[in-house]
Parts: C-alpha cells; structure tokens; sequence
C-alpha cells in the first residue's frame, strides 16, 4: 500500500501528512508520514487480507486547525497486489484515484 499527496494550489508536494491505515472495524493496521516528495512508500505489512480498508489523512496537521477538512478518509475494497491511493489536495476540495 501506497499513497502520495500533492498540493495543488501550491503546486508542490505535501509533506509531513500523517496517514493511518484501518481496517474496516477502525483498528490500526499502519500509520506514516508523507515525505519530503509527498510520498508513503510503504504503508501496512507486505500482504493485507482481503476487505475493506480506510486511508485517513490527517489535512490539519498540514493546513492547520482551521483547515476546512482536517481529515480525508478514503474507503477502498483491497482484493489483492498493490494499492496506490494518491491525494490531489486543495483548501476546500480533493480528489482521489487508484494509481500504479
């Protein structure tokens, strides 16, 4: 599992975005940082189960407490290889895709 943020209204990647991997139920299974490219390389063990599973980025502890969304939750059905889950952020809108 991976994930990259990038900040389009500044056109540059966002860096120290904390990110946290659940399960379904809420229980952590991973949690990081992106980079100084925007980046979480690596996020959960080498292999999930199958299911369903949630990003959820922490967008206050990068534009701030008065951010309009302090947190994006993505919730995605994993089946099997691996998921890139980017992040196109703005201060008042996102976007979301599957990558490779």
């Amino acid at each position: 599992m991976t994930t990259h943020v990038l900040d389009a209204a500044l056109g540059r990647p966002a860096v120290g975005v904390p990110v946290r991997l659940e399960a379904a139920d809420g229980s952590l299974v991973a949690s990081g940082s992106t980079d100084s490219d925007g980046r979480l390389r690596s996020l959960g063990p080498s292999a999930l189960e199958p299911g369903v599973y949630r990003l959820v980025f922490d967008i206050a502890a990068y534009h701030g407490p008065d951010a309009f969304y302090p947190t994006i939750t993505v919730e995605f059905r994993f089946s099997e290889g691996h998921y890139h889950v980017p992040i196109l952020l703005s201060p008042f809108a996102y976007s979301t895709y599957r990558g490779s």
